[in-house]
């Protein structure tokens, strides 16, 4: 989909270039007001191609000029080579689009306890609700409907859109992102199990730790700890509908995407990625730089640098070696049958001689 460019700046191709640090083919001073697909892209666009499988769809683009891997510097018409396009277009979106500010202020509908501080430039939305005792960093925009429980810390140029809930003693770093429907500081799922079976609350009544540069997506819930904080460390980036369990800790610059769900006192390392629907059991240690497939149920510590993948996680090697032996079991299993009912007929003559 098209970026907004009505009100966008207007860059020539070669001070896109220079900015984003990349390789410039064919005219510079061609005008860019915004960044399309490559199917919507018009004649003052800039479209990109991150990999072969839209090399199909670059005959028929109207886009000014493209945004391409150096395999594709052949194309004869306007190009930004990048040896990280990707990264390139994510920096180039960056340029041409800003989220729609708020006002700073306080709005009439919205309660702030009279101890809260509010730094400069800070944003309450409509109906939006500040503890006694929180503090609230410069520039940081806090949208309707959002509730801050007491004595929680925000800092700087954070956005905490619509209907998030941070409840209680909370800490939040600069630049932190927390998208719509999310809680954090929600109680950790402690009990213990009486005599007779009933299950006894233990008091959740630690903290939960945002570092800087954090993002958190829609619908995510993070537990505060039994005792001491869950920690998010610095650069995190979590997607929509994950669950993040009392005393879990985050690596800094790790990705957790949606739907997975991490049990208690787990400890993530950095650089980590655990894709889609991975459900990680507590009290584990995923290493540095280790890499979980989807829907993968991880029942063991995981070493440094290691990718697995499956339920029971394994390896990823092994995982496919067994992915590709468990296609052919119904042809294993009448062959064993066959091998058998022979075996039997051997022993029959056998016991007869």
């Amino acid at each position: 989909m098209h970026l907004p460019s009505d009100n966008s700046p207007l860059f020539l191709l070669e001070e896109l270039a220079e900015q984003l640090q990349v390789s410039l083919k064919g005219d510079g001073k061609i005008p860019i007001r915004g960044i399309g697909t490559l199917e919507d892209a018009g004649p003052e666009d800039l479209s990109f191609v991150t990999s072969k499988r839209y090399a199909s769809f670059i005959a028929q683009s109207r886009a000014a000029a493209l945004l391409v891997p150096p395999e594709f510097g052949h194309l004869d018409r306007p190009l930004l080579i990048s040896r990280q396009p990707y990264l390139s277009l994510a920096r180039a979106a960056q340029l041409f689009y800003r989220s729609p500010s708020a006002p700073p202020g306080v709005h009439p509908s919205s309660v702030v306890d009279p101890s809260a501080t509010l730094g400069s430039g800070v944003s309450v939305g409509p109906l939006a609700h500040v503890g006694s005792g929180c503090s609230v960093g410069d520039g940081t925009v806090i949208h309707g409907g959002v509730y801050i429980g007491g004595n929680v810390t925000i800092g700087a140029d954070c956005l905490i859109h619509p209907n998030v809930t941070i409840l209680d003693g909370c800490r939040l770093g600069d630049r932190v992102i927390v998208h719509s429907g999310t809680v954090i500081g929600s109680d950790g799922f402690g009990f213990a199990q009486d005599d007779q079976g009933q299950h006894v609350k233990i008091p959740q009544v630690g903290i939960v730790q945002i570092d800087d540069d954090v993002e958190i997506g829609a619908g995510c819930a993070i537990d505060r700890a039994t005792f001491g904080r869950t920690w998010i460390q610095r650069g995190t980036k979590i997607d929509n509908l994950v669950q993040i369990a009392h005393n879990v800790t985050v690596g800094e610059h790790s990705i957790v995407v949606a739907q997975v769900g991490i049990s208690g006192s787990t400890r993530i390392g950095r650089h980590v990625i655990l894709a889609g629907q991975v459900g990680v059991v507590g009290h584990l240690q995923i290493g540095d730089r280790a890499r979980i497939g989807a829907q993968s149920g991880v029942n063991r510590s995981v070493k440094e640098g290691e990718d697995v993948l499956g339920t029971p996680a394994l390896p990823h090697k092994e995982y496919l070696r067994c992915a590709a032996a468990f296609r052919h079991l119904p042809r294993f299993r009448d062959e064993l049958r066959d091998l058998q009912a022979r075996l039997r007929q051997l022993e029959d003559i056998l016991t007869k001689e």
